[in-house]
């Protein structure tokens, strides 16, 4: 991974792996149901959605569906955007936690969203998963249309 905690980083062979345009630029419908791997090589769910931070053009979250068998019964995760790893060649994402760590995620379900916008809420998923809160990192700084997350949050 690299040393910017909240980048998603790419492998394998890029566009010529890739479905949709290619891994730099891609649809969000294109990793919708996509598998996801703990560091442990578990399958622990798939991308059910992709959450924007519309104010500052950045992705937020990747929501996690785990659990439960054919959407019943299943626990919804937020993923920091940062603490995933598209693999092109697979065609999964890999997450940086190990299946205890996502078992003891804290989840919501379907019919109950948390107010992701919410500061502290926010601030405790990305503290879950080691990872620096989006809107703190500057990697991005420059892609950021319209003030500073942190206005947003």
């Amino acid at each position: 991974m690299s040393t910017e905690n909240s980048r998603m980083d790419i492998t394998g062979k890029g566009a010529q792996t890739a479905e949709g345009p290619g891994p730099d630029v891609m649809a969000a419908s294109t990793l919708d149901g996509n598998n996801v791997l703990s560091s442990d090589g578990d399958d622990v769910g798939k991308i059910k959605e992709i959450m924007l931070d519309v104010a500052s053009g950045r992705v937020a979250y990747a929501v996690l569906s785990s659990g439960g068998f054919l959407g019943i019964g299943d626990k919804l995760l937020a993923i920091p955007w940062g603490a995933l790893t598209l693999d092109t060649n697979n065609k999964c994402f890999r997450l940086a936690a190990t299946s205890e760590q996502i078992r003891n995620a804290p989840g919501f379900d379907k019919d109950s969203w948390p107010a992701m916008a919410d500061a502290a809420w926010a601030r405790s998923v990305h503290q879950h998963y080691g990872r620096t809160p989006y809107w703190e990192d500057t990697w991005a700084s420059d892609a950021t249309v319209g003030g500073s997350p942190r206005d947003v949050l």
